[in-house]
């Protein structure tokens, strides 16, 4: 069986490595890839901006499945174009990833079924934005309406800088384009949830919950990031939470788009803040998450490829998926300067030896082959996993691995999974 993936980052890694270890897959291709997953698939140029680009691609290889990485081609549109053309494909349609794509539509289909999320207004000029502020107390988030790779979000400590994040969202000042519309919503307190889930746009199958670590800084400081580390146990979550999430949240979810007609197939990645009054919607993802993904997969003991088949065919109750226990946990290597500007085409050393420690697997995310070498080519160059029985252990493989890795400006957080070691009272041996 042949298996199309389209993306470039280390979720694309992660489900390529995965779909891989499947028996029944005979060819992975991956479009366009990294210097990574040219180790388990064969890589196919193109940009992933490039709708007609990347529909020639599936229609020239005819893959017996297509798996849609990346945010951007499903807003674009490329489910679509591709059921169109009679092809086997994973991922929501354009309307249904708008649930991402547009923080707007989600906060208002959240309201309108009744799943709990922060207050918020929406606001499409500064003057309507600068009323609303005044009804929030500080501090306030401000988010940008589309997609910004996990850097749309301000949170202010004042009026005055939350009309400034406003003011550089409409100006395209943060985030290089302008901003047609935004959300201004509160600031809830609490601990942050990734729950993923897989649904057919009928059943809804949750997958291990997660932790992710946005801030660039140690301590959960500076500038927030796609992602600079993430942890999965199973204690992050109890059976009894994850049931009410899935009765509250995820299955209202799936089954509101499909009231809406636009029934959603493939990931639905629930991020959650869990607060005082209980768990709140801070945002929805239509794909799998980034670097959670590369955690979460490390602890699937059943066939991948098996559930994104179930959930184009419709028979997603059926299929049954095994757990490994105990802890996984992915550390993100950035160029120096992200999320600013930063340099690349720098060689990466140490890579085999890192993979050569027992139950790490490293991901790449940022990375080309230039002359035969592995060389950084993004922000986030590579996330090192391991998983192991307890997240101590995890977290001491991963940093062991990240040790004997090196490349010029290389950065990474020591802290990743704090919340859960503080909990526990366990630290990683010294690093």
């Amino acid at each position: 069986m042949k298996v199309l993936i389209f993306g470039s980052g280390g979720r694309e890694h992660a489900l390529a490595w995965a779909i891989a270890r499947s028996p029944r897959v005979t060819e992975v291709v991956c479009a366009p890839g990294n210097g990574g997953i040219a180790q388990v698939a064969r890589l196919v140029p193109v940009s992933l901006s490039d709708l007609d680009g990347m529909v020639q691609v599936a229609v020239a290889e005819q893959a017996d499945l297509t798996v849609v990485g990346p945010e951007l081609p499903l807003s674009l549109g490329l489910v679509d174009a591709l059921q169109l053309r009679g092809l086997k494909v994973f991922g929501p349609t354009k309307a249904a990833a708008m649930l991402e794509s547009s923080k707007s539509f989600a906060k208002r289909f959240l309201q309108r079924h009744k799943i709990p999320t922060a207050n918020y207004a929406v606001c499409k000029s500064l003057v309507e934005a600068e009323k609303a502020i005044e009804f929030f107390h500080a501090p306030i988030v401000v988010k940008a309406d589309g997609l910004a790779a996990g850097k749309g979000v301000v949170i202010c400590q004042s009026r005055r800088a939350a009309l400034e994040a406003a003011q550089g969202l409409f100006t395209g000042k943060l985030l290089g384009s302008q901003e047609q519309q935004l959300v201004i919503e509160e600031f809830l307190v609490g601990e942050e949830v990734s729950f993923l889930c897989l649904t057919d746009g009928n059943h809804v199958s949750p997958l291990v919950p997660a932790q992710d670590h946005k801030r660039i800084g140690e301590g959960d400081t500076g500038s927030n990031t796609g992602g600079m580390g993430v942890y999965s146990t199973d204690s992050i979550l109890e059976p009894e939470m994850q049931e009410w999430i899935m009765h509250h949240i995820a299955r209202p979810t799936v089954r509101g788009m499909a009231q809406e007609d636009s029934p959603f197939v493939g990931v639905l990645y629930i991020g959650l803040m869990m607060t005082a009054r209980g768990p709140q919607v801070l945002e929805f993802n239509a794909r799998f998450g980034d670097p959670e993904t590369q955690a979460i997969l490390l602890r699937l003991e059943s066939d991948l490829l098996e559930a994104l088949e179930a959930c184009v065919e419709g028979r997603l109750a059926k299929t049954e998926f095994r757990w490994k226990p105990g802890a996984s946990a992915c550390v993100i290597a950035s160029s120096g300067g992200y999320p600013g500007s930063f340099q690349t085409g720098f060689a990466i050393s140490g890579l085999e030896d890192a993979a050569a420690i027992p139950g790490v697997q490293v991901f790449h995310s940022g990375t080309a082959m230039v002359d035969g070498k592995v060389c950084t080519s993004g922000g986030r160059v590579l996330g090192v996993a391991a998983a192991s029985d307890t997240l101590t252990e995890a977290l001491e493989s991963a940093y062991r691995a990240m040790e004997k890795i090196s490349f010029a400006g290389m950065y990474f957080r020591r802290d990743i999974g704090h919340r859960a070691l503080n909990k526990s009272g366990s630290r990683p041996g010294s690093r």
